[in-house]
């Protein structure tokens, strides 16, 4: 058990080193070769390794600041605006001011240091003092003090949780590239016209495949392109509107968001903003009468767009629970559900995001309204087109969202499993099982 763990404080575990920013106004100071990580940086980060943030500086850059290089393994804590980001440099790196990074000393394992300030974020947070933002300073921070075991402990407790941190993140990626494949999909089908052109230029003839182009589609799409009010689009395609596709838009519900499961759960603003796929688990509840739900209740393949905070940002609703929607987004449901993935992705691409920045209104916050949104011009593809491109869609979908759920279950039992580890409460040679959990992930297509 923990008999043998020491009460150690930080500064004996670990050298700790701050950040710095050079001079902006000074050019030759940034786009260098060296990477520079600000607490944004980490803000939407989910994995324990980071390479980089959005900037880099040059050596110069590096030498004219306080920031100094700080080798791969270095454990990443931010330590103002907010307490409590930690990451790990899997690379040699810098920050900027508002980190206070570990550098582990010998006989300390930085996977360990990582969970071990990931789940004392509160007491890191206790510490912190400052009227403006709460700041954790470089003398407080070393003088905090852990219990930690012997080094072997260490990396078997790290083994344990980074194992099923490993399938998370194995899942993470996995999705990724299954969103880029959907994206690239719906740009080479509806806005290069990739099939139609290939037919055209006689790169694509009957019964023959095409990368992207199974020989089963060739019948579904047109052999040239004729004009029209949006430009040249595939002959026997049609122009509309967002809301001719769609029933009459809705305006969400105006209430709070509660933790506890009171009602229905309660789709913001912010939880369609997170990942390009909705993760329910993470989504709170509204207190709300029946009568009321009836008529903000969400179903799969509704489409919802925000209006206010980050107008634009849409997500087509899939794998619903019961479950209803904020009123800073607008619902769109579509009239034939065949079209519903080929305007999920329409509402990703750049063709869509064109045409919303030159809709916005208001002069101190951006807004849009349903009106504007319904008016929204599109080319629609023929309905033979959208089933198919909706079926190889939901195939990929179908897997984003078992993955979601993987990653779900493995993070619970992590967290069930961090604290009494952390503790020494379970003793690891009791968990040899669990360094390679049952929870298998996904397989990219």
């Amino acid at each position: 058990m923990a008999s043998n763990w020491r009460n150690l404080c930080i500064d004996e575990m670990a050298q700790v080193i701050g950040g710095g920013t050079p001079k902006t106004d000074v050019t030759r100071y940034w786009n260098g070769a060296v990477p520079w990580l600000t607490p944004k940086d980490l803000a939407n980060h989910g994995g324990r390794y980071i390479e980089h943030g959005e900037r880099m500086l040059s050596d110069e850059g590096l030498a004219n600041s306080s920031a100094k290089l700080l080798p791969a393994g270095a454990v990443l804590l931010t330590t103002r605006a907010p307490v409590g980001y930690v990451a790990i440099a899997r690379r040699a790196l810098a920050t900027n001011q508002g980190f206070r990074s570990l550098v582990p000393r010998p006989g300390f394992v930085s996977e360990f240091l990582y969970y071990l300030l990931a789940t004392h974020t509160e007491y890191l947070r206790r510490h912190a003092g400052g009227t403006t933002f709460q700041e954790l300073t470089g003398s407080t921070l070393r003088t905090l003090t852990f219990r930690v075991p012997d080094e072997q402990t260490q990396l078997r407790i790290a083994a344990i949780l980074g194992a099923f941190d490993d399938k998370i993140e194995l899942n993470r990626r996995m999705n990724a590239t299954l969103e880029a494949m959907a994206r690239a999909l719906f740009k080479s089908w509806f806005v290069d016209f990739d099939p139609v052109r290939a037919k055209m230029e006689g790169r694509w003839r009957r019964g023959q495949s095409l990368p992207g182009l199974p020989a089963h589609l060739w019948d579904l799409f047109p052999d040239r392109l004729v004009d029209s009010e949006l430009g040249e689009i595939p002959e026997g395609w049609e122009t509309a509107t967002l809301g001719e596709l769609c029933e009459k838009p809705q305006y969400g519900y105006t209430a709070s968001a509660a933790e506890r499961p009171v009602g229905p759960h309660f789709l913001r603003i912010t939880d369609i903003n997170k990942q390009p796929w909705i993760e329910w688990s993470s989504v709170p509840y509204c207190d709300i009468t029946e009568e009321e739900a009836r008529k903000y209740l969400l179903r799969d393949g509704d489409v919802v767009i925000a209006r206010m905070a980050d107008p634009g940002h849409a997500a087509l609703v899939e794998d619903t629970p019961r479950a209803v929607f904020a009123s800073y987004l607008i619902r769109f449901r579509p009239l034939d559900p065949t079209y519903g993935r080929f305007l999920q992705y329409w509402l990703r691409s750049p063709l869509y995001w064109e045409l919303v920045h030159g809709r916005k209104t208001g002069s101190t916050r951006a807004t849009l309204n349903a009106q504007m949104l319904s008016d929204l011009p599109l080319t629609v593809p023929g309905k033979g087109v959208a089933a198919a491109f909706r079926t190889i869609i939901d195939a990929w979908r179908h897997k984003v969202v078992h993955n979601v759920h993987n990653s779900s279950t493995l993070a619970a039992l992590r967290d069930a499993l961090l604290p009494k580890l952390l503790s020494g409460e379970i003793d690891v040679s009791a968990l040899d099982g669990l360094a390679d959990p049952p929870a298998q992930a996904g397989e990219v297509p």
